[in-house]
């Protein structure tokens, strides 16, 4: 990443953009705006229209409940951007899950566009017009906007000079691999539990090896489906084996992890979250 690119800009398209503004304007992503490291448009839909009343929905074609968001209408949303952003972003339940592989991934890019849904979403063919889908799980909301602020937070924080420490993040869950370790600070003592005696020595090494080893019996434990991606060292293997884990476990974890699906290409020129 050139940190000389200028700054990461976020284009959020909204029917409520009093929703997302605020968000975007306090605590580390405002201060990282007023930085100049990230930039926010928040852009109501409802401005390409293009009839008097703003109406950007029609009922679905052959019946039902709901309305749906037109494709003309984000189209034109789109296309008043002054430069075609590197991805734009459809939230929908349809879309690949979010993780912390893909929001370093849109770290890299220099400009994203996030298409947040209402009602009962987009026009399909609203998906010709994305170079991706993204669902932030496995439930339906009321619009995008909550999942437009994950992703925006996710990404943006990993941008340098967004969070205090340039090195934190590489310890987070998920961004190793596995869960975090768990943190600890003062009192050394709360309803009869202590600080764990190893945090207090001063022993770098052995404090570094006691939190991989916290790392792994917490992924082990809440999420061992993260285990195959973990990059798991033969010192881990020995850690987890002797956490219960079993040859066959870790045989499983060992194997190489499946091909990333394919990025689609966006078309010259989704429901809601």
């Amino acid at each position: 990443m050139n940190p000389e690119a200028g700054p990461l800009r976020f284009s959020l398209f909204t029917l409520f953009p009093e929703l997302l503004l605020p968000f975007t304007q306090e605590a580390l992503l405002g201060k990282a705006a007023r930085q100049g490291l990230l930039a926010f448009d928040v852009i109501q839909l409802r401005d390409f229209a293009g009839n008097r009343h703003h109406k950007v929905d029609s009922p679905p074609a052959g019946g039902g409940a709901g309305m749906v968001i037109r494709v003309d209408v984000v189209e034109r949303a789109l296309a008043s951007l002054p430069t075609p952003p590197d991805e734009v972003i459809l939230l929908t339940p349809a879309g690949q899950p979010f993780t912390q592989r893909l929001a370093e991934q849109l770290s890299e890019r220099q400009h994203l566009a996030l298409l947040c849904g209402r009602y009962e979403g987009f026009d399909t063919r609203v998906e010709r017009l994305a170079t991706r889908e993204v669902s932030i799980g496995d439930y339906v909301m009321m619009g995008g906007e909550a999942a437009a602020a994950c992703i925006v937070e996710a990404v943006g924080r990993l941008r340098p000079g967004v969070i205090g420490d340039a090195e934190s993040h590489r310890a987070d869950s998920f961004s190793s691999g596995l869960l975090d370790y768990p943190e600890y600070t003062r009192p050394p003592v709360w309803q009869d539990e202590t600080i764990p005696e190893v945090l207090l020595g001063g022993n770098h090494a052995a404090i570094e090896r006691w939190r991989r080893d916290q790392a792994l019996a917490r992924t082990l434990a809440r999420r061992p489906d993260l285990l195959p991606n973990a990059g798991l060292s033969p010192e881990d293997s020995r850690t987890l084996l002797a956490l219960g884990a079993t040859v066959e476990q870790l045989q499983h974890w060992h194997a190489p992890p499946p091909p990333s699906p394919k990025r689609r290409r966006r078309s010259p020129s989704s429901s809601p979250l």
